[in-house]
């Protein structure tokens, strides 16, 4: 496919009406992504910097939502990798431990990935996100939060749909694990009947 020839005026001007419209939402799975807002609004500028870069790229009736998450995802990972941040996660074993701890006793299992803060959904699960490794919490942000199709969080993520959906089955299932004291101690559910 040949690029879109676009004079400078009109192409500022297409890029605004389809592209600047998703902007909260871009910001708010940076949010998620990143540590903190200032390396989240940098996130969201470097992708839409290289989306007007390559607007002539994008094919107008498509879902500009997923194009703008696939470019934002790129920036993330190429970001991740290149400072090497894997920061003080839990592993994936430890987290499948305390998982299936909580299914032999919910109330006894420790919190993976809780805080102190308390009274606020947001914080919590924000927290329990942060600690999923990138490769899970993205899919998690792209279909739950921000309600992509298994198909085009494929396409941002790069990968097959198999994959994603064996990635948001293990994500779910430890954040169940993550948040579940949270749930009970908040109302939200009365633990394991």
């Amino acid at each position: 496919m040949t690029p879109r020839k676009l004079d400078i005026e009109s192409k500022r001007a297409e890029f605004e009406a389809t592209a600047v419209p998703f902007l909260q939402p871009l910001y708010s799975a940076a949010r998620r992504l990143a540590d903190g807002p200032d390396d989240a609004a940098d996130l969201v500028q470097e992708t839409f910097l290289r989306a007007y870069r390559t607007f002539e790229n994008f094919t107008p009736g498509t879902n500009c939502k997923a194009w703008l998450f696939t470019i934002l995802y790129s920036v993330f990972i190429n970001e991740y990798h290149r400072k090497e941040r894997r920061g003080s996660t839990v592993s994936l074993d430890e987290l499948e431990r305390r998982f299936q701890r909580y299914l032999q006793a919910p109330d006894e299992a420790e919190p993976a990935g809780a805080t102190e803060s308390a009274g606020s959904v947001g914080p919590e699960v924000d927290a329990a996100l942060r600690q999923l490794p990138a490769d899970f919490r993205a899919p998690v942000l792209l279909v739950d939060v921000e309600g992509l199709s298994y198909d085009e969080a494929a396409a941002v993520l790069g990968c097959p749909i198999g994959t994603v959906r064996s990635r948001l089955f293990r994500a779910r299932r430890i954040l169940f694990a993550a948040l579940q004291q949270y749930a009970v101690k908040s109302g939200f559910t009365r633990g394991k009947q």
